[in-house]
């Protein structure tokens, strides 16, 4: 009996780096983050809500040994936290801090620190810098220096990609043609593939069945058509 029928499993997503499918949609921001001589040490990766930048992250992050932190996370200057390791360190969505000021002055502390060792720095951020809204003028300069890879909207093949990528990560084996029959008919975002896995998934449960395009036409609202 399939997977979905019977148990609600946690999901798992895989973050190798054969996981990951470079297209043209980031194939210069994959040669760029590989390419590890960035100006200063250091690269922003800029991209959409489930482009790929964390998976991109943790793969820089294992072949080099990095610590990985949230920037609504870095410890405050001054206090008694364990420092982070500045040979090389990755702190993620550094614009949700924009207009924090003690979280703001902590990622600049740990910038400077960083640079002052000669160590590598990625940054990740869902827009640029220049529009993320930072409140410190010192900060905002510095994160504008950097090096800036982009991981750009999907192209079909990217998309088709991700939607693979989201079902396995929930352990689910789609039916024939059911990527081909979804990519024209969600929103081209990262955002849209994982949101209909996501709900096609908890359908499937709910429903007691198995993901198939007759489930997907539902949550559209679409005629599902032939096939399965």
């Amino acid at each position: 009996m399939s997977r979905q029928l019977t148990f609600n499993l946690p999901v798992r997503p895989a973050l190798g780096r054969d996981d990951f499918f470079v297209s043209p949609a980031n194939q210069l921001a994959v040669a760029l983050l590989d390419a590890g001589n960035w100006p200063e040490g250091k690269l922003l990766l800029v991209g959409p809500p489930g482009a790929g930048k964390s998976h991109l992250a943790a793969v820089w992050a294992n072949g080099c040994g990095a610590t990985i932190v949230a920037a609504s996370h870095l410890p405050d200057p001054g206090t008694d936290a364990a420092p982070l390791p500045l040979a090389a360190l990755v702190i993620e969505d550094i614009d949700s801090i924009a207009g924090d000021l003690p979280r703001e002055t902590a990622l600049f502390h740990h910038h400077n620190l960083i640079r002052a060792s000669g160590g590598h720095l990625l940054m990740t951020s869902t827009t640029n810098a220049r529009v993320a809204g930072f409140a410190l003028p010192d900060l905002a300069s510095r994160i504008e220096a950097a090096q800036v890879a982009t991981l750009n909207p999907p192209d079909d093949a990217l998309l088709a990609a991700v939607l693979v990528k989201q079902f396995a990560d929930r352990q689910i084996t789609p039916p024939p043609n059911l990527i081909d029959w979804l990519l024209p008919r969600i929103d081209r975002s990262f955002a849209a593939a994982r949101a209909m896995v996501a709900d096609l998934d908890a359908l499937s449960l709910a429903r007691q069945r198995p993901v198939s395009r007759a489930l997907a036409s539902e949550l559209l609202d679409t005629e599902p058509s032939s096939g399965p």
